[in-house]
């Protein structure tokens, strides 16, 4: 028997057979179109491969009714185990989150940060405040505020004599707490100051990267959004007014969405997840339009924010599919694929770290005390992709689980084959260089800096 259910698989095969026109030949975009599934009586080998993992799980006690399970070639279901029932789906949830955000905005979208200073600059020290104003760049780390110093100490700068002002909540090393952030800058900027982890950031940055000793003599304050969760005996205090002159000095280009993407499923990062689904409306608006995108109905998608934290995230493991096919689409009109925006095992580290996958799986991991998530995609001879959904859920911690998934994922690649990397799951666009000092733009006027040794921007060609 045929039935035809909604999941947006069909137009990811239609895709790949290169069968999709450009979507200014088309009426409704088929990029944006749900596609269909085509559920036969089923595959047997891979009714097999299910129900001997299933069988394993009762071995060691493990109830079958808590496991949901979905396995998809093309436009055809090949197996399942309860895949239209939603269950927790851990930080699988971010795949809903990055199908929104590409969405939303285009892949390329950037974030600016903004230095200026208060004062003028005499005899290397900054007669006034140095200030820094947020952007919305979550990857602020510390190489990239390392890489800030160097360019100010380039235009001149060897101190500031007034305040760190913090506007508008600026991001360092994923906090947005005034009192941490701000100290971070001030050890960050001088090298007298550096910590470990710190040392360990300059040491991944290019070879021959002066260490800056920038010295901030004044206090921390907080101008903009943030000032109301200050205390009244935090090192940070609140401005009541802003500066009455700012003098430009630098802005610092974010790494592209596409990279924030990249290392918010690599490290599985629940605060940039979350800060993405705040800024896209909230968990439940992401659960409702990531639906639609994907093709299935609202009811296989269930979120309370954007990071799977929490037992109240829910997704099926046909839903679980379905967005990853709305994601291979979305990238594949910009020329990238599935395997920009999710980690792939044998290459990249985070999650994949101490995983025993065949080698080219790109996948989507997800973990909370008692449940054990992996949806991906893995390459095979006779098969071609192998679209999976494995949500596992139990009364144990996951380890146990992590070895089934990574032994099934095995025996698929037994089954039907090995085969080297396929172009829809090569990674197209480069790894996110932390520290770049071609994303930031001196804009300081050479009177301020008549000293300054720094270039244009950018100095060479983006990628």
């Amino acid at each position: 028997m045929l039935s035809l259910l909604s999941s947006g698989a069909l137009a990811l095969w239609l895709d790949a057979m290169g069968l999709i026109p450009p979507e200014s030949q088309v009426s409704i975009p088929l990029f944006d179109a749900p596609g269909l599934v085509l559920e036969m009586d089923g595959d047997e080998e891979a009714e097999f491969l299910v129900d001997r993992y299933l069988t394993d799980l009762d071995g060691q006690g493990i109830s079958r009714q808590r496991q949901g399970i979905w396995l998809q070639v093309g436009p055809e279901k090949l197996a399942g185990h309860q895949g239209t029932i939603p269950r927790s789906a851990a930080s699988v949830t971010k795949t809903a989150t990055t199908l929104v955000a590409l969405q939303t905005w285009d892949w390329q979208r950037r974030w600016l940060t903004e230095i200026s200073a208060t004062g003028p600059l005499v005899d290397g020290v900054l007669q006034g405040d140095l200030l820094i104003r947020g952007g919305g760049d979550m990857l602020w780390v510390w190489s990239e505020a390392i890489a800030v110093a160097v360019v100010l100490q380039e235009l001149g700068i060897e101190a500031v004599a007034g305040d760190l002002i913090l506007e508008d909540q600026p991001w360092l090393n994923f906090e947005q707490d005034a009192n941490e952030v701000g100290e971070g800058f001030i050890d960050s900027f001088d090298a007298r100051r550096w910590t470990p982890p710190i040392e360990r950031a300059y040491g991944r940055l290019a070879a021959g990267t002066p260490k800056p000793q920038l010295e901030i003599r004044g206090d921390i304050r907080v101008l903009g959004e943030g000032t109301e969760d200050i205390s009244e005996d935090s090192p940070a205090q609140p401005l009541t007014e802003p500066p009455s002159r700012r003098i430009p000095l630098l802005r610092q280009h974010s790494l592209p969405l596409i990279s924030v993407l990249k290392v918010m499923n690599v490290y599985s990062n629940n605060v940039i997840a979350d800060a993405l689904a705040e800024e896209l409306g909230g968990g439940a608006e992401v659960a409702r339009r990531a639906a639609r995108l994907a093709g299935v109905p609202e009811a296989e998608i269930e979120l309370v924010n954007g990071s799977g934290l929490g037992q109240e995230n829910r997704i099926s493991p046909r839903a679980a599919v379905a967005l990853l096919s709305g994601i291979h689409r979305r990238l594949a009109g910009g020329g990238l694929t599935l395997a920009d925006v999710l980690p792939v095992f044998g290459q990249d580290g985070g999650t994949m770290d101490e995983r025993a996958m065949p080698k080219g799986a790109t996948v989507k991991t997800g973990t909370l005390w008692n449940v054990s998530a992996l949806v991906g995609a893995v390459p095979t001879r006779d098969r071609g992709l192998v679209w999976f959904a494995l949500l596992n859920g139990g009364d144990a911690y996951t380890l146990p689980f992590r070895r089934q998934q990574d032994q099934f994922l095995r025996d698929l690649q037994a089954q039907w084959g090995t085969v080297g990397q396929p172009r829809s799951l090569t990674t197209s666009y480069p790894s996110p260089r932390f520290g770049d000092r071609d994303r930031i733009e001196v804009i300081a006027d050479p009177a301020f800096a008549p000293n300054q040794s720094v270039g244009p921007y950018p100095p060479k060609e983006q990628p």
